[in-house]
């Protein structure tokens, strides 16, 4: 003669638990993540500001510099970049 035994968890096991606490951490990141973009849409827009002169200059001079270390194994990279530093 064989016996089956069935035993369920009671409602309040730890599955349970670990099920209502990720839906409570899903709740709060959905609520969280909606008042954040809300947020954002509320926010100016500001419109950023343009290279000022000594900027551009440095980048050039930056541009240049590297064009001069690799003119003696790379020559076209070196005028590329003389091309790009050149551009306005």
């Amino acid at each position: 003669m064989t016996t089956a035994t069935f035993t369920t968890a009671p409602a309040g096991s730890l599955r349970h638990y670990l099920k209502d606490v990720g839906t409570a951490a899903r709740a709060f990141a959905e609520a969280l993540f909606a008042a954040q973009s809300r947020q954002f849409v509320a926010q100016e827009v500001r419109t950023s500001q343009a290279a000022s002169a000594r900027d551009m200059a440095k980048g050039r001079r930056q541009m240049l510099s590297l064009a001069k270390q690799h003119e003696g194994f790379s020559p076209n990279l070196s005028a590329e970049l003389r091309a790009i530093a050149g551009r306005d």
